[in-house]
């Protein structure tokens, strides 16, 4: 019976090693005082108008007080999806 022939396999070569990139990361000190301020103003806007018997803060928005503070809060919320 005839011998088949040999087949040379090429040597083995790694992959190309990936290049490592640098991520530059903006400064964003500001990011967490301004959240922190505004959960606090909000907080603050609630318990003031709960605790004057919805007189102040602004008489004239009535239960809307309520919708102010929250907003604050929320806006706190949205400040902090910047942070990194």
């Amino acid at each position: 019976m005839p011998k088949s022939r040999i087949r040379k396999k090429a040597d083995y070569t790694p992959p190309p090693s990936k290049q490592a990139t640098t991520i530059k990361l903006t400064n964003r000190t500001w990011v967490a005082p301004v959240m922190l301020a505004m959960f606090l103003i909000g907080l603050a806007w609630i318990v003031v108008f709960y605790v004057t018997d919805g007189s102040l803060p602004i008489d004239a928005l009535g239960n809307w007080n309520i919708v102010v503070g929250f907003g604050f809060i929320a806006a706190g919320f949205g400040v902090s999806t910047q942070w990194k």
